[in-house]
């Protein structure tokens, strides 16, 4: 394990955590999980008599068995993909399976099953020599980071500085219900109606929350993806850690909540986007960079899943969500064939892997993995 150091997306990689689909059993399907993923469950009713179901009354969660094909299909995939980062020279860690058995997690009035540690990138942002874990917006991730724990003990041993963002209390009256609302997505899910918070003695109001793939990182120059009030509370307080050290761009309402199937740098002036308009909703000085914008999705390249069963949480661009070794090569899905022929179109080298259950457990390579050591430096890369 080297010292922590890690300012972009796109040097040349040296460190990097994969993340585990161990156990991944079940969805829990809460008034944090129907928020988040809103905008891809707008086709289910609270009043629906779902299968395959089971009811906990604490918190008002369901829990949404997955199919064993699909978690089985999904630890391959993952298990892969650290393969070929090990084989393409990068020292890869893992963080600690997910137990079969694991307990409950509770908070404040509410209760969960915890969720394997595979989409590390939400729940973490490394600036540097700085591990934070950022304030998790979905309750059954609230304790997510500490099975990355060994590993950043591993690193603070090494030098680096880890902090800890303020921990939301996750209350229904915590979230800022102002995007959902303003999009006219139908929210839904068997769970408490999203339209009506339910009071709590544990009310603090609206709260912070903020995940690491809402920040990109471009050496000193952070943009941030702001949606609604929680994620102006994050995005506060991120300045007001980082005083001068770095600047905070806010881009408003790009996406939900993360960007990284909207946007990544694939290398100093070069952006992969999911549509022109991108460069008009960015900084000033980031529209003058090249944006490759690619076909659109093929539907056929993804697998067709029971409308009724299955929770789709991620729309069809999650291929867009592609994880760069250096300047030059990009690990992109091999079903993603247009994207692949248009990075090489444009001089990259792509790096085919397989990642069939994209769009059922919300993320890509970039979401699989946390980046911890590159050789990129805290530069000035906008002009």
């Amino acid at each position: 394990m080297s010292r922590l150091n890690s300012h972009d997306d796109f040097t040349p990689l040296k460190e990097i955590v994969v993340g585990s689909a161990a156990h991944y059993l079940s969805h829990e399907r809460d008034v944090s999980f129907e928020l988040f993923h809103h905008e891809n469950l707008s086709g289910f009713r609270s009043d629906w008599a779902y299968p395959r179901l089971t009811r906990a009354a604490a918190g008002h969660r369901e829990s949404w068995a997955i199919k064993e094909r699909y978690a089985e299909e999904l630890h391959e995939d993952v298990e892969a993909l650290a393969a070929v980062l090990a084989e393409l020279g990068a020292v890869v860690h893992r963080p600690l399976p997910l137990p079969p058995d694991a307990a409950p997690i509770a908070g404040l009035g509410w209760e969960a099953a915890p969720t394997p540690a595979l989409n590390i990138r939400d729940n973490t942002l490394i600036l540097g020599d700085e591990i934070i874990e950022t304030p998790p917006a979905i309750r059954s991730r609230y304790l997510e980071t500490r099975l990355l724990a060994p590993l950043f003990t591993g690193y603070w041993e090494k030098g680096a500085r880890w902090t800890t963002m303020p921990r939301p209390t996750l209350t229904d009256n915590s979230f800022d219900l102002s995007y959902a609302r303003d999009t006219a997505t139908t929210l839904g899910g068997p769970t408490e109606v999203v339209e009506n918070p339910q009071p709590s003695p544990y009310d603090v109001g609206v709260e912070m929350m903020l995940d690491g793939a809402q920040v990109l990182r471009l050496g000193r120059d952070l943009v941030v993806n702001i949606a609604q009030a929680n994620h102006a509370l994050g995005a506060e307080w991120l300045q007001r850690h980082l005083g001068d050290r770095y600047r905070v761009h806010r881009v408003w309402r790009m996406a939900d909540n993360h960007i990284d199937s909207m946007l990544l740098a694939l290398k100093p002036g070069v952006f992969l986007a999911r549509h022109a308009g991108i460069r008009d909703l960015m900084p000033e000085p980031l529209r003058s960079w090249h944006y490759i914008v690619p076909p659109e999705p093929d539907a056929g390249a993804f697998p067709v899943y029971d409308d009724y069963e299955d929770l789709v949480l991620t729309s069809p661009y999650i291929d867009l969500n592609v994880l760069s070794v250096d300047e030059n090569t990009v690990l992109v899905n091999e079903d993603c064939t247009g994207l692949i022929k248009t990075l090489d179109a444009a001089g990259f080298t792509t790096v085919p892997v397989r990642h069939r259950h994209r769009r059922l457990f919300g993320g890509g390579f970039h979401c699989f993995t946390l980046d911890t050591v590159r050789e990129g430096a805290h530069e000035n890369y906008l002009s």
